[in-house]
């Protein structure tokens, strides 16, 4: 299948998945390409599949100078960085990548939560700096028993029910319609939800209803004592509401994997104690990304030789 065109739009950064698609098909790097427009125009007919992530994928204009393009595999969960109604019109699959990063994603909520409660980002520059010499550090909060409010209970937000349970947290929930399948508390309203939780975890898909979903409103449901964590899409949250609330004492902390406008980060977070700043490592471990950049290269190779997707979305 070396003939065959694959074109990456997301950052050419895991050079597993690189030397997996370069054993299989024509590999091409779109952010190393100087004119994109003269390589569209040279090499439209060859490009058969896009390779793209959660940051970058494959908007309408992109897909409209692809005539030959058959499939987009993001080497995410998320899909919001591909236009899924050019896709269904032109009948191009998508791919993704679920359950594989479940658990790293999870994990990094459950460490959020506790970094920031306990101040543990805070207590190692505590340390470092030597002001252990001098004085004790200042009491934390403490995290076990605190009631988490999870927005969107699908593989992500079950997997942190299930963690912040083994903590004794009592578990609220917020989605579409209520689960009949589960024991938590169900919240018909975000607002209703974050005024009744300790901990409000964002972990839904990020769709034009739930972008914003996280408003002034909610953050002052969760009030002054409340922590926000958000192992979802930056969007979901008003992120300017989210930091005057933070600068004001109107919320009581936050701990943030996912940005607006990444890499950009307000910083005005920057010098306060009670957030914590993650550069959008969900599911970064050399472990998790081998097992997506695999799903990645198995859902091309399915497609290419007419066999079922591994992972089909559309």
């Amino acid at each position: 299948m070396e003939s065959v065109g694959v074109l990456m739009t997301c950052p050419p950064s895991y050079p597993y998945l690189i030397e997996e698609l370069e054993k299989r098909f024509s590999l091409y790097k779109f952010q190393t390409i100087s004119d994109k427009a003269q390589f569209l125009s040279s090499h439209k007919s060859v490009i058969r599949a896009i390779v793209g992530n959660a940051n970058a994928g494959a908007d309408a204009d992109l897909i409209d100078q692809l005539p030959n393009l058959g499939i987009v595999a993001s080497n995410s969960v998320g899909l919001d960085k591909i236009d899924l109604t050019k896709c269904k019109e032109r009948g191009i699959r998508v791919t993704n990548t679920p359950d594989v990063l479940t658990d790293d994603v999870a994990d990094l909520a459950i460490g959020l939560m506790l970094a920031v409660l306990r101040r543990l980002c805070e207590c190692d520059r505590y340390v470092r700096s030597g002001k252990w010499k001098k004085d004790d550090y200042q009491l934390t909060t403490k995290f076990t028993g605190k009631t988490v409010g999870i927005i969107g209970l699908g593989r992500i937000g079950m997997a942190i029910a299930k963690r912040a349970e083994a903590f004794s947290c009592p578990i609220n929930y917020y989605s579409r319609t209520e689960k009949s399948d589960v024991n938590y508390k169900y919240y018909p309203s975000v607002v209703e939800l974050a005024a009744n939780s300790h901990i409000l975890v964002v972990a839904c898909a990020l769709t034009e209803e739930t972008q914003h979903i996280v408003n002034r409103q909610v953050i002052d449901a969760l009030g002054p004592n409340g922590v926000l964590i958000n192992i979802g899409r930056g969007p979901h949250v008003d992120e300017s509401e989210l930091v005057s609330a933070l600068v004001e004492g109107r919320l009581g902390g936050a701990g943030l994997d996912v940005f607006e406008n990444e890499p950009h980060v307000p910083e005005e977070l920057f010098g306060l104690e009670n957030v914590v700043l993650l550069p959008h490592v969900g599911s970064g471990t050399v472990e998790t990304r081998k097992e997506m950049a695999d799903l990645v290269v198995g859902n091309l190779e399915a497609y290419f030789l007419n066999k079922p997707l591994l992972t089909p979305f559309v």
